[in-house]
């Protein structure tokens, strides 16, 4: 990390955010180093410690890097290293080994419990700018503020709204219901989300080494199973200190009518286990043991249901208000669905596109002079059009993708055969070169020089902090002038006494 220079001159903007998750927290850490002021508004009375892992790539580590957090990303962290896809009876399908990107980028693909990366995150926040139990009801903006009200009757007004409250976020709906009144929604936007798949997550206790192959090695065994079953496939990841991230997913379309209705109908994010059907309680694991025994070790307060589907919005932004992270898009991170993260590692799932989207946006915050609703509109309207070309086409992938690597028909083995064993590794490489080099820093902060052989891709500098420089760099050529200056002074004044004296 190198030497952070005296922090940024205070903004005139107020930045209101929904939604304590990892959108919102990486967002605020951002604008407290660039001196933005923000409040964050949770609709949660307390975070709960659910969810699984959290596979982070090397898009995302110049950036923590810089914020200061990859040394301590590191320590509750293992390396993956590779990935390997299996049948249910075991049989390899494929091996992808992710070495070549810590050449290529300078970084390695890390993986990590999500509450622990939330953790992380939350603890670079100040307490006091984070108000629990916050649930927004309401907004208004017009061409001055944003004024937002919630549940418990208390109003909070600042300059931008963002919506990083998840995907069935709050804001999206109010937005949306507004814009909808005023004749302007895209019709694509008032389909209400529609369940796609559901996924079964936890992570465990600490297991005993001795039951499962692999546990205490220092890089973190990454395996995925394609179920027999229609539309089924489960996956894990080790993570330090001898536990396990697990997950389970299952297209909704070839579930029991009667269980989707009832798992769609129970509480959101919180999921017993027992409700599923005995047989997928006894599928093997790579590394020895039963998807049971990832069941019984896990505590049960931990272990959560996501019912969402692919989904990219049109709109994300509107007037003073602008939606990121899922609020905006959800492009599962359902991993073995993923040609990115079979073929290259990119992992750039929902903790990822959540981090990206922080970035980007915080610099155009940044560098608006004030926040006018023409200067606010500006900065909204080019973050829209770096970040919604880029999700577009990763959730264009993730579709194409599906039937190749979750298919059952023979179509399906044989478009899979030629992906993943026939096609050259120079045409693999080239079709990452994109991806590789999409490494966005904040621009308020000093820069990672680029490392590996593929440099970061060129981002246009901020003028502001290009002039908070020079203006840093003069201030110290002055004051070392200065100091020149009388020091140089001093010695003639011992040389003229000691004239005197002689």
């Amino acid at each position: 990390m190198p030497d952070v220079p005296p922090p940024p001159p205070a903004s005139n903007t107020k930045v209101l955010i929904a939604g304590a998750g990892v959108a919102g927290l990486t967002l605020a850490i951002l604008l407290d180093k660039a001196g933005i002021a923000y409040e964050i508004f949770e609709r949660q009375e307390h975070i709960k410690p659910q969810g699984s892992a959290a596979a982070l790539g090397f898009n995302i580590m110049p950036l923590m890097e810089q914020l200061g957090l990859l040394d301590e990303l590191k320590s509750i962290s293992k390396v993956v290293d590779g990935t390997t896809l299996y049948k249910e009876d075991m049989e390899v399908i494929r091996e992808i080994r992710l070495r070549d990107n810590r050449a290529l980028t300078g970084y390695d693909t890390l993986v990590t419990s999500r509450p622990e990366f939330h953790a992380l995150l939350t603890s670079r926040v100040s307490k006091d700018k984070i108000h629990m139990n916050k649930h927004i009801v309401g907004f208004t903006q017009d061409i001055d503020s944003v004024t937002i009200s919630c549940a418990d009757g208390t109003i909070y007004t600042g300059d931008i709204l963002v919506g990083a409250d998840g995907a069935y976020s709050s804001v999206r709906k109010i937005l949306y219901r507004q814009m909808k009144d005023e004749g302007i929604l895209p019709a694509s936007d008032e389909v209400e989300l529609l369940s796609h798949y559901l996924s079964i997550l936890g992570t465990t206790r600490p297991l005993d080494p001795k039951n499962y192959e692999g546990l205490e090695d220092d890089d973190s065994h990454s395996d995925a199973v394609i179920g027999n079953e229609r539309g089924l496939s489960w996956r894990y990841f080790t993570i330090p200190h001898n536990r396990v991230c697990w997950r389970i997913d299952v297209q909704a379309k070839d579930m029991d009518p009667a269980l989707y209705e009832n798992w769609l109908n129970a509480e959101y994010n919180v999921f017993d286990v027992t409700q599923l059907p005995e047989e997928w309680k006894h599928h093997k694991l790579p590394i020895m043991g039963e998807l049971k025994d990832l069941f019984d070790s896990s505590p049960k307060e931990s272990i959560s249901k996501v019912v969402l589907e692919d989904r990219v919005y049109e709109t994300w932004k509107h007037g003073r208000t602008v939606l990121i992270g899922d609020a905006a898009h959800k492009v599962a991170d359902r991993d073995i669905r993923k040609k990115e993260n079979w073929m290259d590692g990119k992992f750039n799932g929902r903790a990822m596109n959540a981090i990206l989207d922080g970035v980007v946006l915080a610099n155009l915050l940044y560098e608006m002079s004030t926040p006018s609703q023409k200067n606010i509109n500006k900065a909204l309207d080019e973050f829209y059009t770096e970040r919604f070309p880029s999700v577009t086409k990763e959730l264009n992938a993730t579709q194409q993708m599906l039937t190749v690597l979750a298919g059952k028909t023979w179509l399906d083995s044989a478009a899979r055969f030629v992906l993943l064993k026939l096609v050259p590794k120079y045409f693999k490489e080239k079709s990452q070169e994109y991806t590789l080099q999409y490494r966005p820093q904040a621009l308020f902060l000093p820069s990672i020089e680029s490392r590996g052989s593929v440099p970061n891709t060129p981002q246009r500098p901020s003028r502001k902090y290009t002039a908070l420089q020079k203006n840093q760099a003069a201030a110290t050529a002055a004051a070392a002038a200065v100091t020149a200056a009388a020091a140089a002074g001093i010695a003639a004044s011992e040389v003229n006494s000691d004239s005197s004296i002689s």
